[in-house]
């Protein structure tokens, strides 16, 4: 493994998937905290940077402890992209970039980015010399998805691509541009990936469990490991899977309470942030809907978080959902007690 990106040379590092509307710095720091190895901003758009657009330029921000982070950019236009990563490099000086050539999303397909790159080879390689030449030393890296649908897997052509563009890592998602988030990802090909190149690849897809990280370090020559869904709902994921990689002992998620500590942390520090604590906690519905999966009541928690409008309406959720479950286990606990004579 050929590698300039100093967290491969131990053990297997863990990044949080960048994800738009979810992977904004509050987050990253609480995954930070759970113990993620790498971090990446949401994506952001080169047009919008090299327009010097203010909304696109808050989505780099990011603090000293959440190092090391890279800032990933999505866009067609070469000369663009080139311009947009000097302008990240020279306004927040990211550990790395990263170019999204894996996106489905309609509206950033649609203007030729992300993995409709995958199709248009010419183009993905002139964006990623462009790139690599533009914000040399400083490492690039990418993520793709195997293909765009089940007739044009090429994920191995477009790596061997990448390495000779001068691309330090790549991240390879198991799905093709047309499965979306739909059936399952395919490991085979993240395996040849891995297998043939020099650089560095990163699995992602499917990895819900310290187990499955596991099984698939152990069937595959990956260098590292990247979760995103799973992290939504358990950002403790990432702990979990170094103790079960250590030991291979499974550490038992965080007591309710440190959980909803999690949540409330989390929404107070995002209205902070906003600047509306109306807004910001409406912002918020659809990711309390990703943390309650697991949860007792779960379905109750999902219908009350869909009408939530301040802080204090989540805390009382809170406390209302931790008296019912203790209340439940209490209750659970007697009706096991065997009768003494």
């Amino acid at each position: 493994m050929v590698t300039t990106l100093p967290w491969f040379s131990d053990n297997l590092p863990l990044y949080l998937a960048p994800m738009a509307g979810v992977t904004d710095k509050v987050f990253r720091q609480i995954c930070r905290g759970y113990g993620a190895d790498v971090l990446v901003t949401e994506f952001v758009s080169a047009e919008g940077v090299f327009r010097r657009n203010q909304r696109t330029r808050e989505y780099l921000d990011f603090d000293p402890c959440e190092r090391p982070l890279g800032v990933q950019l999505f866009g067609a236009e070469a000369a663009h992209m080139a311009e947009a990563a000097k302008h990240v490099v020279d306004w927040v000086a990211p550990d790395f970039v990263d170019l999204n050539f894996g996106c489905p999303v309609n509206k950033v397909v649609a203007k030729n980015g992300g993995s409709a790159l995958l199709k248009d080879c010419p183009t993905l390689t002139s964006v990623a010399k462009a790139v690599v030449q533009a914000v040399a030393p400083l490492p690039v890296t990418a993520k793709i998805r195997i293909g765009w649908d089940a007739d044009s897997v090429n994920a191995v052509r477009v790596a061997g691509i990448l390495e000779e563009c001068g691309i330090a890592a790549l991240a390879v998602h198991g799905r093709t541009r047309a499965q979306g988030y739909s059936g399952e990802a395919d490991w085979r090909v993240i395996g040849e990936v891995a297998q043939t190149v020099a650089i560095p690849v990163i699995g992602n897809g499917d990895l819900f469990s310290p187990q499955e990280v596991a099984r698939r370090r152990a069937e595959t020559k990956i260098a590292g490991v990247m979760i995103g869904r799973a992290a939504m709902s358990a950002p403790w994921i990432f702990g979990q899977i170094k103790h079960y990689l250590a030991t291979g002992e499974l550490l038992p998620p965080p007591e309710l309470s440190e959980r909803w500590n999690v949540i409330i942390g989390h929404c107070r520090t995002h209205a902070e942030n906003w600047g509306d604590e109306e807004q910001a906690i409406r912002s918020m519905r659809a990711r309390l809907m990703a943390y309650s999966k697991n949860f007792p009541a779960a379905k109750v928690l999902r219908e009350k978080f869909q009408h939530v409008a301040t802080l204090t309406d989540v805390e009382q959720i809170a406390e209302q959902h931790l008296a019912t479950t203790a209340i439940m286990s209490d209750f659970v606990g007697q009706a096991f007690v065997p009768a003494t004579a």
